[in-house]
């Protein structure tokens, strides 16, 4: 049987949905076919040694922009994708925006994964966008294999015309009704546009620029608006909601009541509001500006607190790159700066410094919020997300106590700024495998940059 294995990864702590177990990993035909110690290698399979390493499933980041077409000056899927591959991350979703046109019907999609083939390291998802006017090509979209519907309640920004717009609540209403027709799911960026369209004009016209200003523009209670009115059209419609990038307990606390009740909801966090605070935000300068804004060490702690309790759904980057033009040049305001954390290279690292090494959280848990949880609720469960026979042989490996200090030059994006570059680390993904095939190591870089696959979500079956 060893002669069958393409691959073995030897002597791992193998991170198994509940439990990590010091195992051998024989694969095949890009599957996990082997979990068992002892597993002998054949003359033509290679063997990669993990010992002292953990094993975990890669990562599945679902909220990246890479901003493709049009916008690949901004990240791309290349550069994007090779990133990812160095963090430990396998699957990716990559959001309708800030590409143009936005992905919000069949010819965009169909544009969209035309750049993408060819061009990724690593597998990857696509969501369709719900914006005023596109009501009639969400069916389209979800036939063709969407991973979902994405829409903002406050103000997208962007450039260029014909950009992805915010919806109104005729549009958000009406295109719940559709997608949970549909089976789908809309994911939501949850900020109260009147609320923050108010607070930013009054803070311009008094001068008043700053970082802290920016925060205070859009609050935590404008993020709390948008997820009650959310919630309530969700329940109203029966449509299947994800709130992406909450940065507020409360907001955790909303969800998890209508979970409760019920409501057919998820809540995801980044590490951004994980690791860094509004007064990261004061000290870095744009480097650090993210929509909704970093908050304060107390509400920090107060995410981690819920994420210990199992009331977050899942962790994704929401990496939004731009040229470092639009936001370091000199003379920008905070408010003028381009908003968006370049980070999807350090996720996994981050997490298990922060939430492992030093929180002591269980790895297990770690590697669900990153793995097992988006893998479930996106429909990918039956392939991807953990460590089993049959599934994908998708995999990171992490030394635990392997400290450096994350340089620009680490960094594969094609804009090399990022508020964690100069951070001190205490672990570090040495090796990652994407359906069985070493995409990247430590030593060699990126070993394989456009092996990566489109994964259609069921061509327009329901996500588990």
């Amino acid at each position: 049987m060893s002669d069958s294995y393409e691959l073995i990864i030897k002597n791992g702590l193998v991170v198994l949905p509940g439990e990590v177990v010091n195992l051998d990993i024989g694969i095949a035909g890009g599957k996990i076919a082997a979990l068992e110690a002892g597993i002998d290698a054949g003359p033509d399979t290679t063997v990669l040694d993990a010992e002292g390493q953990y094993v975990l499933p890669g990562m599945i980041d679902m909220h990246v922009h890479f901003n493709e077409p049009s916008y690949g000056h901004w990240e791309g899927f290349r550069t994007g994708s090779a990133s990812l591959a160095a963090g430990g991350c396998t699957t990716y979703a990559d959001m309708p925006l800030n590409g143009n046109p936005p992905t919000v019907n069949l010819s965009a999609l169909s544009l969209k994964a035309e750049m993408a083939a060819g061009h990724s390291a690593v597998d990857y998802v696509l969501w369709g966008g719900l914006v005023p006017g596109n009501l009639e090509h969400l069916e389209e979209l979800w036939s063709a294999g969407v991973t979902g519907f994405k829409a903002f309640i406050s103000n997208p920004g962007g450039e260029g015309e014909g950009r992805f717009r915010e919806v109104d609540d005729e549009t958000l209403y009406q295109g719940m009704k559709k997608i949970a027709s549909l089976g789908g799911i809309l994911a939501l960026h949850a900020e109260s546009d009147e609320m923050t369209a108010v607070l930013s004009a009054e803070a311009v016209r008094e001068g008043r620029m700053e970082a802290r200003d920016f925060a205070a523009s859009r609050p935590p209670q404008a993020e709390l608006e948008a997820v009650a009115r959310a919630l309530l059209y969700g329940k109203r419609t029966g449509c299947r909601l994800h709130f992406v990038h909450i940065s507020t307990a409360a907001a955790i606390e909303m969800i998890q009541e209508a979970k409760l009740r019920g409501q057919d909801v998820s809540a995801e966090t980044c590490p951004h509001y994980l690791i860094l605070t509004e007064d990261d935000m004061e000290s870095m300068g744009p480097v650090a500006k993210c929509a909704p804004p970093l908050r304060s060490a107390e509400e920090r702690e107060k995410l981690w607190k819920a994420l210990a309790e199992g009331k977050i759904d899942l962790i994704a980057s929401d990496h939004s790159p731009c040229p470092p033009e639009l936001k370091l040049a000199a003379g920008l305001s905070f408010f003028e700066a381009w908003g968006g954390i370049s980070g999807a290279q350090s996720s996994m690292e981050l997490m298990f410094h922060e939430g492992v090494n030093k929180r002591k959280l269980p790895v297990t848990l770690i590697s669900r919020l990153l793995s097992g949880l988006p893998a479930e609720r996106f429909g990918l469960s039956g392939r991807k997300g953990s460590i089993a026979l049959g599934m994908d042989a998708d995999l990171a490996v992490l030394n635990p106590d392997m400290p450096y200090t994350l340089a620009a030059s680490d960094l594969l994006y094609r804009h090399k700024h990022s508020p964690y570059a100069g951070m001190n680390l205490s672990c570090r993904v040495t090796s990652t495998i994407c359906r069985g095939e070493i995409v990247y190591t430590r030593e060699q870089g990126v070993i394989s940059p456009d092996g990566g696959e489109w994964i259609k979500i069921g061509e327009g079956q329901p996500a588990l």
